[in-house]
């Protein structure tokens, strides 16, 4: 059983940063690709960006390149995502999954991510 948790999330205002944490517990793995989701209110799930365990080729999504950094943490099966510049539009529950595999080739989609979080609320203000 694994158990990810992601957390950092919070109220900031247009043009404000927040770095969001994410540790996966548990049965963890020693080759992993790990990705940030977000959702929307009434809005799909999208991908947000993903890096392999050693954090090598970051993968973004176009609307977040520039702006946010992923990183793996120095302990195994922890992230981090830097968020800079936020924008009202980056409002959204962010998530965080986790997918074993020892070469990494994302981006990958969400349905091809095996564990995930439960979600953190980021809402920036005008």
């Amino acid at each position: 059983q694994v158990h990810v948790v992601e957390s950092g999330g919070g109220l900031v205002q247009a043009g404000g940063s927040l770095r969001l944490s994410c540790a996966a517990s548990g049965r963890t793995f020693s080759y992993y690709a790990m990705g940030w989701f977000r959702q929307a209110p009434g809005k799909e799930r999208e991908f947000v960006a993903s890096v392999s365990w050693n954090g090598g080729s970051p993968d973004y999504a176009d609307s977040v390149k520039g702006r946010f950094t992923i990183s793996p943490g120095n302990a195994k099966n922890t992230l981090y995502l830097q968020m800079n510049s936020l924008k009202p539009e980056d409002t959204a529950v962010y998530y965080c999954a986790a997918r074993p595999t020892t070469y990494y080739s994302g981006p990958y989609s969400a349905n091809e991510y095996d564990y995930w979080g439960q979600g953190t609320q980021v809402t920036v203000s005008p």
